[in-house]
């Protein structure tokens, strides 16, 4: 790290948020949290099934997330690739009976993973799909691609389980599911190594706009895709390889991060 040792500085905010991860970055700190469900699953195609069915469902009370994500992820077995490759839309549908997360409902639901067997079986792996997507293009250009092929695919324009990047959004679900997939860790369960995590942007929600805001990262109000870049800069300015690397220690502390927010430096040095 570079930076003077002082309040504030770089080398100073790497020390607090090292300590703050090397205490909370723990499996035993994942529950409540969507991300339980990849580590249930160890093959990469089963995972990212999953990884996109529980980011997409993570809108909402966290109880609804998991509750929602247990009742889709029920009907699948042991293989959820397996699973939506082997049956069609409307079995799946069936399958899924009165299935509604919020806004989801079981139709939807049924198209999204049709799509994504339709993906998997044209590609391997999802991850086959997004490092094709990659070349010759920026990061957010990928992710897209990405979302605008598995709608094509499922013969819609929208999705409410997917964020499209270029409607400028700050696609918290859909950085949320990336930093799943990419970083590799004692939480996060990687595997797509097309993407250095020095490329991830942070996963907006309400407790990392908090901290990006009391840490003088952003000023901006709107929870919006330039709001993700601001905040991920300042973190990148700690951690450049890893700028994501603090996100879910930070979000375990929930209501409670403004107290530790209060404790430690509030400003970055220009």
């Amino acid at each position: 790290m570079c930076g003077k040792d002082k309040t504030g500085s770089p080398t100073v905010l790497y020390k607090t948020f090292e300590k703050l991860y090397g205490k909370y970055n723990k499996q035993e700190y994942i529950h409540p949290d969507p991300l339980e469900f990849l580590w249930r699953y160890d093959e990469p195609a089963d995972r990212e099934i999953v990884g996109l069915i529980a980011s997409g469902l993570a809108y909402g009370r966290v109880s609804s997330i998991l509750s929602s994500t247990e009742k889709v992820l029920s009907i699948m077995g042991k293989s959820p690739s397996l699973y939506i490759g082997t049956n069609s839309t409307d079995r799946i549908r069936e399958d899924l009976g009165d299935f509604k997360h919020r806004f989801t409902a079981a139709e939807e639901m049924a198209a999204f993973l049709s799509s994504l067997a339709n993906l998997q079986a044209e590609y391997g792996l999802l991850s086959d799909l997004m490092a094709e997507i990659l070349q010759g293009v920026s990061y957010r250009e990928a992710l897209d691609v990405f979302v605008d092929r598995i709608l094509s695919t499922a013969g819609v324009s929208r999705c409410s389980l997917l964020p499209r990047p270029s409607l400028g959004s700050a696609c918290k679900r859909l950085h949320l599911f990336m930093r799943w997939m990419v970083r590799k860790d004692d939480v996060d369960p990687g595997g797509w190594e097309m993407i250095q995590p020095r490329d991830l942007l942070i996963p907006l929600d309400v407790h990392m706009h908090r901290a990006g805001t009391e840490l003088g990262f952003t000023s901006r109000k709107s929870a919006d895709w330039k709001t993700a870049e601001e905040v991920t800069e300042g973190f990148r300015r700690i951690s450049p390889e890893d700028p994501v690397r603090y996100d879910f220690a930070i979000t375990r502390l929930g209501i409670n991060n403004r107290i530790l927010l209060l404790q430690v430096p509030q400003h970055l040095d220009s």
